[in-house]
């Protein structure tokens, strides 16, 4: 039995057999190794020889940050030198959303070290949302003071993504001085980046919101830069790459003289109403004025709501343009418009005469259209009828004229219509026609519109740039110049021309669009009647019985004017006004119009005093010699003219 399970052990033991099993399954696992490293080889070949390229693109795009660089904003100056509007350094708290953990979180710990409105940060995740480039910052809250800036400074190290960034902002030294003709920029809203390139504004948080900031945007603002930088994993610059410098915005020279701008402020004497003064031959603004004003640097990184809500609470309406977008009846300062209209159209004739009671019937019946003097002027002509502004001349005449005539003759004098070039908010105010008030009111146009429309009023609302266009076309006998603020590109001792800047010649191209828009020169078939038409003017002023006699008395140079007398509120038929009866802001408007000198005109002025009838010759006036002979209105005292002179 024992020699029986020896030989068993013997045969189930075969230790040839478990060698070869053995060496087989060696080779096998050498082999499997062997495919497993040639696998791994060709994966590293694969990966950094033929996805070389695009693991390149990728490790870039992580590593690799372009960065906008804003253009420095071209600055303005006065047609003098002086300079209108700068830029000066500013510090805004800024924040990169790919730095960021918890945006909500980082900016409720940031409202923990400096006070965030409200405003501030809806205005913040609006702009988030919007589209940008990777690593693009995005302001949260603009000039920062220097206890905010120490602030942030201190507890920066717990505020990933949040820094302070350093850039210029506007500046306007003469605050509301200027701000009707200047404008002012202020922060780019989701609107105004729909509208502009949002790559050359990828840098830039403001943009030009009113007047010459607004129309010569493209040009002010300037071109974007870039740099190519490279980052860590942290976003933090390691160096740069590739800059590509900004190309700065133009300057600008105006016509605006910023001395007669403070004398026609100085004139009007803090009463509400406006100034605009021209030179005629160039069509450059002189002065704009509107009173009362506002400082526009408030604006500029952002007006509080409360500060905002008071100026639009405000009764006399600062922010309101009132030399651009006022609209008032142009009362009396039409009749020389009239009076070229009528002969021009045969409708009378310069030896033409009317017989003033005192009032004026269509048809010898019907209502009583007054006269401003209540028992009339008498026997008048034409010349006569301007200077002593006989309003039942013009009611014949308007009667005889009719409103189609009437229409067309105001409208080649520029109303109805924006005539000015580089003025966004210029108004076009209302022309009344047949069809307009067909169109407004669904009514025919009857005899009496036409009546009150020939003394300037009724449905007729001009604004004070019309007023001064239109008497700009009587100083240059019938030749049509745009006002304009632009004097040139460039600062006042360096021009810029169409054909060293592409924009100059962009600009160039876009007001020549605007000139072939406006109606052409008046070529009146008898020359000489500019000459008549001028002459009455000068007897308002001149002459012995003219309504604005008063400021003519002693001055140094013969002046070509209007008065006008707008109302505010009606009055019964057989009623006398009185101003002592109404509350003030019932009171009427006074109105003038003019140039000087007469027989060489360099300055044209229109003038409007809100309430306050018979001051606007007087203003006038005070800004004529300001600029003619460098009076100061402080030593030049003229007073206000009787409201029954006109």
């Amino acid at each position: 039995m024992p020699g029986s399970f020896q030989r068993d052990q013997l045969t189930i033991r075969n230790h040839g057999q478990e060698k070869r099993l053995f060496n087989s399954r060696v080779v096998t696992a050498w082999l499997l190794i062997m495919v497993l490293i040639l696998v791994l080889i060709g994966r590293l070949l694969y990966l950094q020889v033929y996805q070389y390229d695009r693991f390149v693109t990728l490790s870039d795009q992580n590593r690799v940050q372009l960065v906008p660089i804003a253009p420095t904003r071209g600055l303005i100056y006065d047609s003098k030198g002086d300079l209108l509007a700068d830029n000066r350094p500013n510090f805004t708290l800024t924040v990169t959303k790919e730095k960021a953990d918890d945006i909500d979180q980082l900016i409720d710990d940031i409202g923990h070290i400096i006070t965030l409105d409200q405003t501030d940060v809806d205005r913040f995740k609006r702009r988030m949302k919007l589209r940008r480039r990777p690593y693009e910052s995005v302001p949260l809250k603009l000039s920062l003071s220097e206890e905010e800036i120490a602030a942030i400074s201190v507890n920066q190290y717990r505020l990933p993504g949040v820094q302070v960034e350093a850039d210029l902002v506007r500046h306007y030294p003469y605050s509301s001085d200027i701000v009707h003709a200047m404008g002012y920029v202020g922060r780019i809203n989701e609107r105004e980046l729909q509208q502009v390139n949002a790559e050359n504004y990828s840098a830039t948080h403001y943009i030009g919101k009113l007047g010459v900031e607004r129309y010569y945007e493209d040009a002010l603002h300037g071109q974007v830069g870039m740099q190519k930088v490279e980052t860590n994993a942290r976003g933090r610059i390691l160096r740069v790459l590739e800059k590509e410098m900004p190309k700065p915005g133009l300057d600008l020279t105006l016509y605006l003289d910023l001395d007669l701008q403070h004398m026609a402020e100085k004139a009007l004497a803090g009463r509400r109403g406006a100034v605009v003064a021209l030179d005629p031959k160039t069509g450059g603004i002189l002065a704009l004025v509107s009173v009362p004003g506002y400082d526009p640097n408030e604006f500029v990184t952002g007006i509080s709501f409360n500060r905002y809500k008071a100026l639009q609470d405000d009764p006399d309406l600062p922010l309101f343009n009132r030399s651009l977008t006022g609209r008032y009846p142009p009362a009396s300062t039409v009749k020389p418009m009239m009076g070229i209209a009528a002969n021009e159209s045969g409708t009378i004739n310069l030896g033409y005469k009317v017989f003033d009671p005192g009032w004026y019937q269509i048809n010898g019946k019907g209502r009583k259209y007054r006269d401003w003097k209540r028992w009339g002027h008498g026997l008048l002509d034409l010349d006569q009828a301007i200077a002593q502004s006989c309003d039942v001349f013009f009611y014949d005449v308007g009667h005889k004229m009719g409103i189609d005539v009437m229409s067309d003759w105001f409208h080649r004098f520029g109303y109805g219509q924006v005539g000015s070039l580089d003025l966004p908010e210029a108004s076009k105010a209302i022309l009344p026609s047949r069809d307009w008030k067909q169109r407004m009111y669904k009514q025919a146009w009857f005899p009496g519109d036409s009546v009150n429309m020939s003394i300037g009023q009724g449905y007729f609302l001009a604004t004070p740039m019309q007023l001064a266009t239109s008497t700009a076309i009587i100083a240059n006998r019938g030749k049509w110049v745009m006002p304009r603020m632009l004097k040139h590109f460039g600062d006042p001792e360096h021009v810029i021309t169409a054909d060293m800047d592409p924009m100059v010649a962009e600009y160039e191209r876009r007001a020549a669009e605007q000139r072939a828009q406006l109606p052409p020169d008046i070529d009146l078939k008898n020359p000489q009647l500019w000459d008549y038409i001028t002459n009455a003017m000068v007897n308002v002023v001149n002459g012995r019985t003219g309504t604005a006699r008063k400021i003519g008395k002693d001055a140094a140079y013969k002046i070509a004017g209007k008065t006008g007398t707008a109302q505010v509120v009606g009055i019964k038929q057989d009623e006398r006004y009185d101003a002592s009866k109404l509350d003030e802001r019932h009171r009427d408007h006074s109105l003038f119009i003019g140039f000087a000198p007469a027989d060489d005109p360099k300055l044209v002025v229109s003038v409007i005093v809100e309430n306050s009838a018979g001051a606007a010759a007087g203003v006038a006036r005070q800004v004529m010699d300001a600029y003619l002979l460098g009076k100061d209105p402080d030593d030049n005292p003229i007073g206000d003219i009787p409201h029954d002179a006109d």
